[in-house]
């Protein structure tokens, strides 16, 4: 199976770490900062700025001892579990689907004006043609996709050294008395509302799987970054409030193009709001060329759809995640497009509420595993985080007390995380056997007065006509549910015949059971098995049906093993399996693929034909065969009775 490869150096690092870092604040932040607390803004420039670098190094220490794919998403389940690292995960993917979208429509706004001819429909040409170079350029390899950073990187850096090159010299010493003219709690707010200049950290962590020394690179990489941006931020700032007074400032909605054009003429500002494109364009980029390794992480540890978790077998990328995020990308501008402001100010609530758990881990996992080698140490990891954290917090009630429509943003943003939350639970009933056994029993009897629906008698036909002559032989139902198909059996073997029917519910084995009953089917024996294995009271079979089961099933193979030293030489098999529900679902991916469900009953001794026909809301797949040869399952006792 192909595996991700490690091709990411350290400049390349830095490049993605300092593209993720890049927010719409460095561009449009100076005039709102200065709007709500004046020349006292720098100081939450300053304050931003260290708490960003200090951030990075706890990112720097969590990759270092996790360094896997979907970084923030594993240090988190590492510290708090399966359940609690899947919202964090869902608020990672939701909050950079938005901020892709984001980046690139302020980046439009900058490029095309609203009175352009054909603007609406050349802002949506761009923004999808945008959208799928850069979604090709990360299939096609990350060495790909690192230059393509690095050059967005060096254009980043000429922007911000062109301003503030030659601001420095236009300084206006005057314009900051006097300083203190807000209250201390309008820094909070400030810093509210410049909080997204700075965030981004996990980025880089989620591709720590394609990076060289993922231990030492990304830490290193992360403080480097962190210690560029908030530079740029702060002299940005203090270069704009020293050549435009603050009153004026904050008057401004784009200040560096104001500046370029007293600084560099009409044609710096020209060349200047290029390169202010550029440089979104590339922050949208981050988050599209790292955003699938998040996907690829989740969908591995079966918290997404396992088929996102494959890897390109040339190119040694996540190509389904990044098909499916290029999917998702699109969807979402579109839905941002003309209400991308409410958007933006949930970006910051979701991210603080995302960070806090994030950045407490490292407290939390030097208590639960002092032992655990660390590469990389963050300073005063025991306090500082919960320093931070406590920060953040106070940020956000700055900004609940000061805007009138806060608090129903922040509910909305809560609602959003909740989504999540059902989410989670359906995924367990897809993949988990636990959930599965609790859901079949709350809705066996549902399954009981809807089989004729789920399980039209045409398709049960077809499979009894597939088990040939079963007439008094002795066959297994393995996943027998609330024996509707249980029924047909016994009937076709005929009461000179025998059926082992199992189920791992304990409901539907009781209504199969009661059914069996009031028919008078005596020679039906209804099992129940506790786990994926058969039941010791299954012992020699002729043929063996199931219906929906392998899904389920943890280990196919062990299962199918199983059967095999039951069943005869010869012996007849019928699955029934679905797939593609709704035309959306698809089923566990080994068995959308006919070679490999082939396979894996070549290598459990059965010869098997695979016909996949399509139903009115999934497709049926129909595995039938023989048994070509008995195969000994490792660790189970042969079978005392010669069953050849």
């Amino acid at each position: 199976m192909a595996e991700l490869k490690r091709e990411l150096g350290f400049w390349a690092v830095f490049a993605l770490a300092l593209g993720s870092l890049v927010g719409s604040g460095l561009f449009f932040g100076s005039s709102i900062a200065a709007g709500y607390s004046g020349n006292m803004s720098l100081i939450a420039w300053a304050l931003m700025g260290a708490i960003s670098i200090y951030v990075s190094a706890i990112f720097g220490e969590l990759v270092a001892m996790f360094p896997k794919a979907g970084g923030a998403y594993e240090f988190s389940k590492q510290t708090y579990g399966r359940f609690a690292s899947f919202v964090i995960g869902w608020l990672l993917w939701f909050v950079a689907n938005i901020q892709i979208a984001m980046f690139i429509i302020i980046a439009l706004d900058y490029l095309i004006s609203p009175s352009a001819p054909y603007y609406p429909i050349l802002r949506v040409l761009i923004s999808v043609a945008f959208i799928l170079l850069i979604n090709y350029i990360a299939y096609i390899g990350v060495e790909a996709s690192s230059v393509t950073l690095l050059i967005f990187t060096g254009i980043t850096i000429s922007v911000a050294l062109s301003i503030i090159v030659p601001g420095l010299f236009h300084i206006n010493i005057s314009n900051f008395s006097p300083f203190f003219t807000h209250p201390p709690t309008a820094i909070l707010v400030t810093m509210f509302f410049i909080a997204e200049t700075f965030f981004g950290w996990e980025a880089t962590t989620f591709l720590a799987e394609e990076i060289k020394e993922p231990e030492k690179v990304i830490p290193k990489a992360l403080l480097w970054a962190a210690g560029v941006m908030a530079f740029i931020g702060l002299v940005l700032a203090f270069v704009s409030l020293g050549i435009i007074p603050w009153q004026q400032l904050s008057q401004i909605n784009a200040p560096l193009g104001e500046l370029s054009q007293m600084l560099l003429g009409g044609l710096g500002r020209t060349i200047i709001s290029l390169g202010i494109y550029f440089t979104m364009i590339g922050s949208a980029a981050v988050g599209i060329i790292s955003t699938p390794r998040l996907i690829f992480a989740l969908s591995r540890d079966r918290l997404f759809l396992s088929q996102m978790a494959k890897v390109h077998p040339k190119y040694k990328t996540p190509y389904k995640a990044i098909i499916f995020q290029t999917i998702v990308s699109i969807i979402v501008l579109f839905m941002c497009m003309g209400k991308y402001k409410v958007f933006l100010s949930l970006i910051v609530p979701l991210s603080i509420i995302m960070y806090i758990p994030i950045i407490l881990s490292v407290t939390i996992l030097r208590i639960k595993k002092p032992f655990l080698e660390r590469k990389f140490k963050v300073p005063l990891a025991r306090f500082g985080p919960i320093i931070v954290s406590i920060f953040f917090v106070a940020i956000i009630l700055g900004w609940l007390r000061s805007e009138s429509d806060a608090l129903n943003l922040f509910l909305l943003g809560l609602s959003l995380i909740a989504v999540c939350i059902p989410l989670y639970f359906l995924l367990q009933l897809y993949y988990n056997p636990k959930a599965i056994i609790i859901v079949n029993d709350l809705f066996a009897y549902l399954a009981l007065f809807t089989e004729r629906y789920l399980f039209p008698v045409p398709v049960r036909k077809e499979i009894i006509k597939l088990l040939g002559d079963i007439k008094n032989r002795t066959v297994l139902e393995f996943g027998c549910g609330v024996g509707t198909f249980t029924m047909h059996i016994a009937e076709a073997v005929s009461r000179s015949g025998k059926v082992y029917a199992t189920d791992i519910s304990e409901r539907e084995v009781r209504i199969t059971r009661g059914r069996m009953k009031k028919a008078g089917h005596e020679h039906v024996i209804v099992l129940h098995e506790k786990k994926d294995t058969l039941h010791e009271s299954v012992k020699r079979i002729d043929a063996a049906v199931s219906i929906a089961a392998l899904g389920y099933i943890q280990d196919v193979k062990y299962v199918l093993k199983e059967i095999n030293s039951r069943l005869k030489k010869n012996g007849r098999i019928v699955f029934l399996e679905y797939d593609k529900f709704f035309y959306i679902l698809p089923n566990i991916d080994w068995l959308s693929k006919d070679e490999e469900i082939k396979q894996i009953f070549s290598e459990c001794g059965f010869f098997v034909h695979i016909e996949r026909r399509q139903g009115i809301f999934w497709q049926y797949i129909y595995i039938y065969g023989n048994k070509v040869k008995t195969v000994k399952n490792p660790g189970i006792m042969e079978m005392k009775e010669n069953i050849e």
